[in-house]
């Protein structure tokens, strides 16, 4: 477990409770598992593995229960849903800006169907608290920066990711609605751009830190970035992103959205150049802006973040690159070394 991971002090809160994590086996959802666990909570995971893997919670496979199922199936959900305390629903479709543009309709579908499904069955179930994960994909490209919540539903989600922004804008709509017909103690989350260990390292689809460390590692002349280098972004390490949701599912189950990020803004070039340097590289960098780059600018008015939950970054982009980096090597090191040792032994 990353040092990160063990500055929250343990929370009574979590003492016992029964807690479903759906995707719990992804990237942000593995990291939220271990902290519950950290807490004492009674951790159900249920994932389908199409992009979580169960390698990612092997440290606490023996403290959790593990359920294998697609979440499009509304049995699968009932029969998870059964029996727990609180709901916290991570699955998704997930994919990088590339993947996103081409397929909006399927990125819509997929999305609204697994977040319909799992709210209805935790309503049927009795949960007592739910955690709709939203995400700053909701907002328009000529939202206003930094980005209050009030902007979530004005005009188209940015472009390339319509079919997903809306998704998820639908799913918000879903828990004010399911929190005022059926009292349901429904919390929002609206992550920015979240990075950290475990993240899916793809070049061509994955996100842009992963994306960027990948095309950094396996370099062979120019570096291409997609877009002009111009584009910012306000990176949130995963620990942060985290603490977050439990402190909204804890603090403030009221159906209103909260943004989950901080403040430290970037350009995409300047955030190539800087994991270049940790990486060693000495390549030049090539600015492709006929490839998709998102909104000009992303980056998370936290005010109400602050105010309603005491919600605070910890960890600097800085800090939080070094360790991703020295993960993505380390774990990069043990499959060269697994490799070496199977051939010698064939």
């Amino acid at each position: 477990m990353s040092k990160t991971h063990n500055r929250a002090a343990k929370n009574s809160f979590w003492n016992k409770r029964r807690v479903l994590v759906t995707g719990g086996a992804g990237f942000i959802g593995s990291h939220l598992v271990e902290r519950l666990v950290a807490n004492g909570a009674m951790v159900r995971v249920v994932d389908s593995l199409d992009n979580g893997s169960i390698e990612s919670l092997k440290i606490i496979e023996n403290s959790i229960e593990w359920v294998k199922g697609d979440l499009m199936d509304p049995k699968v959900c009932a029969e998870v849903c059964a029996g727990e305390d609180t709901v916290m629903n991570l699955a998704a479709k997930v994919a990088g800006v590339a993947y996103n543009s081409k397929n909006s309709a399927e990125m819509f579908l997929n999305n609204l169907r697994i977040g319909l499904n799992v709210m209805e069955a935790a309503r049927l179930s009795e949960a007592d608290r739910f955690l709709v994960v939203s995400s700053a994909c909701v907002y328009s490209r000529d939202a206003r920066v930094p980005t209050p919540e009030e902007d979530g539903f004005v005009n188209d989600p940015e472009p390339s990711n319509l079919g997903y922004g809306w998704a998820k804008r639908a799913l918000e709509v879903q828990g004010r609605l399911y929190a005022e017909r059926y009292g349901m103690k429904v919390g929002i989350v609206r992550p920015f751009n979240t990075y950290g260990p475990r993240d899916h390292f793809d070049s061509e689809s994955g996100h842009v830190v992963p994306s960027l460390i990948k095309k950094i590692d396996e370099r062979n002349g120019p570096i291409v970035v997609w877009g002009d280098g111009r584009q910012t972004r306000a990176f949130v390490h995963v620990s942060d992103v985290v603490k977050g949701m439990m402190l909204v599912t804890e603090k403030y189950p009221v159906a209103d959205p909260v943004n989950i990020g901080s403040g430290e803004e970037i350009s995409i070039g300047h955030l190539a150049r800087i994991i270049a340097y940790r990486m060693g590289s000495t390549e030049s960098m090539v600015f492709d802006s006929s490839k998709p780059q998102g909104q000009p600018r992303r980056c998370p008015d936290l005010s109400k973040a602050k105010m309603a939950i005491g919600f605070e970054a910890e960890v600097s982009l800085e800090e939080g690159l070094k360790e991703t980096v020295e993960w993505y090597l380390g774990r990069k090191n043990k499959t060269r070394i697994a490799s070496e040792r199977s051939i010698a032994q064939a």
